[in-house]
């Protein structure tokens, strides 16, 4: 993977060709709510796919913004192959802390090398690989291969990928299912700012309340 490059602003779009040739416009990212983590989101698509996968049992930002804190524990840019054969005790020292980077940090910092391990085995370390040729669906079960990834985590990357990454590969709306959807605010993919944000936890909260609601009747 290529050094990080950093946007250099909140409102600017970067254009780069994916491999395949596939363009991905990357403009201004807010899952994190912090400036220089939703730069580096915007920037580097191995920070977004491992922000992805951490956003489990902990609030969206703090996962989103553990890549850019990994980075700088780790003092240089994130790269799937020097992760993947990083000291696995110096990991989880970076990953406990303080701060700790998740409410898990041991578990986690075992499956953020077992991601990086598969990227470079499977995509020569390449995350745009995993996106970069091949439709919707196809794009899909790539994703749902990773660890840390199941089918729910996978649509919504998906979706993310399609509404604010540029990634739209032929049939992706329809792969992601609902969280694909236009105009709906509903997942981490449909938050662009802090309004979005409170609108998508909002949505959440009312899903539960009907789940548990449904479970009691």
């Amino acid at each position: 993977m290529s050094p990080t490059t950093t946007a250099k602003s909140t409102s600017a779009t970067t254009t780069r060709p994916s491999r395949s040739g596939r363009t991905q416009r990357r403009g201004r990212m807010a899952l994190a709510q912090f400036e220089p983590a939703d730069k580096l989101l915007a920037a580097d698509p191995l920070a977004l796919l491992l922000g992805m996968m951490l956003d489990q049992q902990v609030p969206m930002e703090k996962a989103f913004r553990g890549p850019y804190d990994l980075r700088e524990r780790l003092g240089r840019d994130l790269d799937a192959a020097r992760i993947a054969t990083y000291e696995p005790e110096r990991m989880v020292e970076h990953f406990v802390g303080p701060p700790a980077l998740h409410r898990f940090p041991a578990a986690m910092a075992k499956r953020t090398q077992a991601l990086c391990a598969m990227l470079v085995e499977r995509y020569g370390g390449d995350p745009t690989a995993l996106w970069s040729d091949g439709d919707g669906a196809e794009v899909l079960g790539r994703l749902r291969a990773l660890p840390g990834f199941g089918a729910a985590k996978a649509r919504i990357f998906l979706a993310l990928l399609g509404k604010q990454y540029g990634v739209t590969p032929a049939g992706w709306r329809e792969a992601a299912g609902d969280v694909g959807a236009d105009g709906v605010q509903i997942s981490v993919a449909d938050v662009v700012d802090a309004g979005s944000l409170a609108a998508v936890r909002a949505a959440k909260k009312e899903r539960k309340a009907a789940a548990r609601a449904g479970s009691q009747g």
